[in-house]
């Protein structure tokens, strides 16, 4: 795009971003706005791929934001040795991003997926009132189309944590947890952490949400004892690397 172009249309973009946060200022006055002028929300190879995901637009862009956020951690792990791994895979949006990076790296990494593909398995107490039984579900063949590029990245179709024994010889360099609820999280964070290399990542997209009270819970009670605690983040979620001491929250005032 020509420099007068790129100028002409962020100032375009700029007058209907004013507009919004007036309206909004009305209607939600606790909602907190976001600048929608930053650079990715225009990178042309990310609007490629939010495309292919069907989420380029409109209310299904709602996990642009999150899509970016993988999309730039996982690089953080060009030099950790290691597979890639994602709990909770749904229609498989997240695992193309993860085995796009996987598939790229020297040497290649292969990506493991587990989902019962049957939706959410039954909250319990810790999980608050949000969820049922099932929610969420939806059929194997979306994720297996859209994974079907990449022959390294392989599905393991049953409930948390029946699979896990099949890959626990192996190392992960960046690991997905997006299962919902508190059982299934704590499942998988004590399964992969102690096979998470140094240098290695875990993302929890639930943490932090009010939707999924049993998630953030589940990771706080395992990280308690470890030097790593979770870095929320703005988008929703979470993350820690391995082997890196993270300080608590502390007070602004």
């Amino acid at each position: 795009m020509a420099l007068f172009d790129r100028i002409r249309f962020a100032k375009n973009i700029g007058l209907r971003f004013t507009l919004l946060r007036l309206i909004a200022s009305v209607l939600c006055p606790q909602y907190r706005m976001r600048y929608n002028v930053l650079d990715w929300m225009s990178d042309e190879s990310f609007i490629r791929y939010l495309q292919l995901v069907g989420e380029a637009g409109g209310l299904k862009s709602i996990n642009a934001g999150r899509r970016w956020t993988i999309y730039q951690l996982i690089r953080l792990t060009k030099d950790v040795l290691g597979d890639t791994a994602e709990c909770g895979v749904f229609r498989g949006a997240t695992s193309y991003v993860i085995a796009a990076f996987g598939a790229q790296s020297q040497p290649a990494k292969s990506h493991h997926m587990f989902d019962s593909f049957e939706g959410l398995s039954a909250p319990v107490a810790q999980d608050g009132t949000h969820w049922q039984p099932n929610d969420l579900d939806d059929s194997f063949g979306p994720a297996q189309a859209r994974l079907s590029r990449f022959p390294s990245a392989r599905f393991y179709k049953g409930w948390i944590p029946e699979h896990f024994p099949e890959v626990s010889e192996r190392r992960f360099s960046f690991v997905h947890i997006d299962v919902d609820l508190y059982e299934p999280t704590r499942d998988s964070i004590a399964f992969f952490y102690p096979r998470l290399n140094p240098g290695g990542i875990v993302v929890c997209d639930d943490y932090g949400s009010a939707a999924c009270p049993g998630a953030t819970k589940a990771m706080d009670d395992f990280l308690r004892d470890t030097p790593e605690k979770i870095v929320g983040l703005s988008d929703g979620g979470g993350f820690f690397i391995k082997g890196v001491p993270t300080a608590g929250t502390f007070a602004l005032m």
